[in-house]
């Protein structure tokens, strides 16, 4: 009797026998499956080379600038190697202006006045004593001739008056004088040339010849006023002008502490700065800053044309870009934010302390009350 075969196959594998697997017919791919290796081969090898290319070996992962140079090309912001100079000049308080007399000559007929300085000859003096010399006008208002001829009084005298009193003073020593005086130079003088300081009202004080207002000028422009005070008491003078300390033109750097407090810096404008100028002035970056920088640059009064210039430090710093390394106008803020993490720990910290304190003093309460409590007890602890 003959078994069928599934069913002995069946009975077979029952039994714990080994099933043969199933023979499958291959498909014929010895032309399509070498074109798909060498397709992908290809592919592989383009990739690889075109992923080294001719990088260095040690170039950076990522490379500065990571941000287009902006501002767009049609900006006119001043910046690092696109500068501009600054507007003329104008004083303001509290400058320092230089000041010289290049010719104060007193009007005719002049005062002479102490520390005056006065030229005296004298013809028809003794041999061994000769009178041609520069004289000053003493405190007490007179001149000293030398031992042998005295002391002259001419302060409150006219050039003309002087030379009579010192003709009749030298009469009594000598016979047939004759006296020439002339002004070397003024007491005023003295009081003009040297350092003037504009005051809060604007104004710079030259001494005697009073005050004259320069807020607001040029130099060329300060330089008429000071003369044209000056010819009230001077016969056309003429003086130099010019700055000693320029102290009204500032910027300011501010760096945000992160929740403990702004520090701000003042400094001077010279007509050079760039952002990283103003930050190499307060010693770079603290530990509480970010890199997150802008400049806030004001405008007058009412015409709302603030500007805010964002800066891109690790452009400028990394990749020496110049796009954002602005040029300092006088009058900016250049903003460093705090440090996001720094900010969020002295936030924490300001709002555990006072919590931390209050426990604190309860727990060293609580710990005096249990003490007192266990007076005389035996174990106060």
């Amino acid at each position: 009797m003959k078994l069928d075969y599934r069913a002995k196959s069946r009975s077979q594998n029952q039994l714990g026998c080994i099933q043969r697997p199933r023979e499958f017919s291959k498909p014929n791919c010895s032309g399509t499956c070498s074109k798909t290796r060498a397709v992908k081969l290809s592919f592989l090898l383009a990739m690889l080379l075109s992923g080294s290319g001719c990088t260095a070996f040690l170039a950076p992962r990522d490379p500065f600038p990571v941000t287009p140079p902006g501002p767009p090309l049609e900006s006119n912001v001043p910046r690092e190697l696109d500068k501009v100079t600054l507007p003329r000049y104008v004083i303001e308080p509290p400058d320092i202006l230089l000041i010289e007399g290049v010719k104060l000559v007193p009007k005719s007929p002049h005062k002479i006045e102490t520390f005056d300085v006065l030229l005296v000859r004298i013809t028809g003096a003794l041999p061994e004593q000769p009178i041609n010399d520069a004289y000053s006008v003493d405190a007490d208002g007179s001149i000293n001739l030398g031992p042998s001829y005295g002391r002259v009084k001419v302060v409150g005298e006219t050039i003309e008056e002087s030379e009579a009193k010192i003709r009749t003073h030298l009469a009594k020593v000598l016979t047939n004088v004759e006296v020439s005086v002339s002004l070397i130079s003024s007491s005023g003088a003295q009081q003009i040339t040297g350092q003037h300081l504009v005051g809060p009202d604007g104004r710079v004080n030259l001494g005697t010849y009073g005050s004259v207002y320069v807020a607001g000028a040029t130099l060329e422009q300060a330089r008429e006023a000071v003369e044209q005070q000056l010819e009230l008491k001077l016969d056309d003078p003429e003086v130099f002008v010019d700055m000693l300390a320029y102290n009204s033109k500032v910027y300011y750097v501010i760096t945000q502490g992160g929740g403990i407090g702004d520090n701000v810096f003042r400094g001077p404008i010279t007509g050079n700065e760039t952002v990283l100028d103003a930050v190499a002035t307060i010693g770079g970056l603290s530990q509480f800053s970010s890199s997150r920088l802008w400049i806030a640059r004001p405008a007058p009064n009412g015409t709302g044309c603030e500007q805010i210039l964002p800066v891109d430090w690790n452009d400028i710093t990394r990749g020496a870009s110049t796009a954002t390394n602005y040029q300092i106008m006088p009058g900016d803020r250049l903003f460093i934010a705090a440090d996001r993490l720094a900010t969020l720990d002295a936030t924490l910290a300001k709002v555990m302390q006072p919590i931390e304190r209050s426990l604190g003093v309860v727990s060293l309460a609580t710990s005096t009350i249990n003490r007192i409590l266990r007076i005389g007890l035996g174990n106060t602890f």
